[in-house]
């Protein structure tokens, strides 16, 4: 695509300058840290007329997600954002918005969920919503951010899809740090993400349908039968756009990113902004002549388990690190990697991690270290801790 042009942005303004050059039909939104520049700059778009978008300013963020429904149901192209308890808000009219297969594009910021009232990153926002039937793509810079929400446009209004998506990016890591970001010029994604056209839109007076109606056990397990057909056709889907946009662009972003993986004994596997410290200390240990890899899973829904399960088949060791624990059960991403690595022929040890709770962070010495525990063959049933105050630590602080 020509007239491309580097600038300087942060995560959340890559949102909202490529919610901008996409200009949806109407964008409803109630502010919350660390999101709340997604809907603020957009509102000065929508002030300054730069955009044709109807921004309906609502009372909270249960208000902001029943408006995209509507909307979208109507046949509007629709986005909006949100992060933490005004995700949790949200939480009853989610399922419904992929039951009516309303194609809604959503900046989900990552950020922890009270109680204690914390605003930085973790991923306990958005692993509640993990079985509510919206894709969910996990970014590791603005850059990503910024693509996908393109590529997001796309996906969920595809006849084959038609179920929104969570773009989501770390909050204040990603979403506030400043950084190198190519954008598109307006006329090039105007052409890349084409105009909606609603498949059964509410307001046709031609051919009437319904949204919200009862139903009983006689149809209601088609209905979620025909929501996993779905999201099932998803990531072949997601592959002839992504390959449409490299072409364009240059950059393509499978759902597993394989970084030093294919001939690796151990690798770890992480989501986000994590990312890129666990990469460093993989370039430091092949200097060191230790055969390591990562695996940035991107797609958390659907969960890409036949990739992850072909590039960690015969590994050494697997550690997976999660942004969110799961209290009483297996951490999100851990459970979701055993379950894929559980049909290969060959057993791979697998450790659970949890780390960066409440926005905490995580240091090349530490991926150092769960590295050295593989290569020690130091696995265990019970989830481990990163970064974690020990006793010493707490007295120092005091």
């Amino acid at each position: 695509m020509s007239n491309k042009i580097k600038v300087m942005t942060s995560g959340n303004l890559a949102f909202a300058e490529a919610m901008r050059q996409i200009d949806p039909d109407v964008v409803a939104a109630y502010p919350i840290t660390p999101s709340t520049e997604i809907p603020m700059k957009f509102a000065d778009f929508v002030a300054n007329g730069r955009v044709t978008s109807e921004y309906i300013a609502v009372e909270s963020e249960h208000s902001a997600i029943s408006a995209c429904v509507g909307a979208s149901a109507a046949g509007a192209r629709v986005m909006t954002a949100s992060s933490a308890n005004g995700v949790a808000l949200m939480h009853e009219i989610f399922p419904i918005a992929a039951s009516f297969r309303t194609p809604i594009v959503f900046g989900l910021v990552n950020r922890s969920l009270g109680a204690p009232v914390n605003i930085h990153c973790d991923h306990s926002d958005s692993m509640p919503e993990r079985d509510s039937g919206w894709i969910q793509i996990y970014c590791e810079d603005a850059q990503e951010v910024y693509d996908s929400v393109l590529l997001a446009v796309r996906l969920a209004e595809d006849p084959r899809v038609l179920t929104p998506v969570f773009v989501c990016q770390d909050g204040f890591i990603t979403s506030h740090c400043y950084e190198a970001v190519e954008l598109l010029s307006d006329e090039a994604v105007k052409n890349f993400v084409g105009e909606r056209t609603p498949q059964y839109p509410l307001l046709d007076t031609d051919d009437p349908v319904s949204y919200g109606s009862f139903t009983m056990s006689e149809y209601y397990f088609e209905i979620k039968r025909n929501q996993m057909e779905g999201m099932n056709n998803v990531l072949s889907v997601y592959a002839e756009l992504a390959a449409e946009l490299e072409r364009e662009t240059g950059r393509n972003y499978r759902p597993v990113e394989n970084y030093r993986a294919d001939d690796a004994d151990y690798l770890i596997v992480v989501m986000s902004s994590a990312a890129g410290v666990v990469k460093d200390v993989v370039d430091e240990l092949r200097e060191e002549g230790v055969k390591a890899g990562a695996l940035r899973v991107r797609f958390f829904r659907p969960f890409p388990r036949r990739e992850l399960a072909s590039l960690a088949k015969g590994k050494r060791g697997v550690a997976v690190l999660d942004r969110s624990a799961s209290i009483g059960g297996t951490a999100p991403l851990s459970s979701e990697v055993k379950s894929a690595l559980y049909a290969l022929d060959k057993r791979v040890p697998v450790q659970e991690y949890i780390f960066g709770l409440g926005g905490r962070d995580l240091y090349a010495k530490d991926a150092r270290a769960v590295f050295e525990k593989m290569i020690a063959g130091e696995y265990g049933e019970e989830a481990r801790f990163i970064g974690l105050l020990e006793k010493d630590d707490e007295d120092e602080r005091a």
